[in-house]
């Protein structure tokens, strides 16, 4: 199935329940594009077939039950039985024990931050949840900085759908503009952080 196929099959089976059901997968280490569900969806909005805080509420509450499922997982089994279970099977997953081993460093050097930041960064955002839950992070902590990195994830793609629908060239144009400006901006959130740790 071509890109433009996926698109068009999405765009005409696209509800909030199944908003809720991708992201959910989206979210539990499954490697459902995010960009393949909620842009259709942005311009589903703008059509008027689809309301904004339904794609939100829908988008939000899916991305957290999967993040859940994940960070309860990890706190249940624990980091070497995750990594063993990445070794075995993250090839099927796009997940490496680098990228696992990555996630975990920037998680345990910044804390909450990590969490926030890490629903903004392309690959982090499938990851994020284990070593919060390996680490044992407080659950309120977990689910409040789940949810404001993945509601701006989700606004941002709901705008980039509403205002060029489903134009694959400028889709793919300004979703790497997206992408580095998030990383851009995360890098400076982080150095801002930083700055302020070493004040205090």
């Amino acid at each position: 199935m071509s890109l433009s196929s996926l698109i068009s099959f999405l765009m005409a089976n696209l509800s909030y329940k199944n908003i809720f059901i991708l992201m959910m997968l989206e979210s539990s280490l499954i490697p459902v594009p995010s960009e393949l569900v909620i842009i259709p969806a942005g311009f589903l909005m703008a059509s008027g077939l689809l309301s904004w805080y339904g794609i939100l509420l829908s988008s939000l509450l899916g991305g957290l039950v999967g993040s859940l499922f994940s960070y309860g997982i990890a706190l249940y089994l624990g980091r070497k039985s995750v990594e063993k279970l990445v070794e075995k099977y993250g090839i099927f997953l796009l997940i490496t024990k680098e990228h696992l081993a990555k996630t975990e460093k920037y998680f345990a050097t910044h804390g909450s931050l990590t969490i926030f930041v890490g629903r903004l960064l392309p690959v982090v955002r499938h990851l994020i949840s284990l070593p919060a839950g390996f680490s044992k992070m407080p659950l309120t902590k977990f689910i409040v900085y789940t949810l404001l990195g993945a509601g701006v994830w989700a606004i941002v793609l709901m705008s980039l759908g509403y205002l060029v629908g489903v134009n694959q060239s400028l889709i793919s144009q300004y979703l790497n503009i997206i992408t580095f400006g998030l990383i851009a901006l995360s890098i400076l959130i982080i150095i801002i952080y930083l700055l302020i740790r070493k004040k205090k």
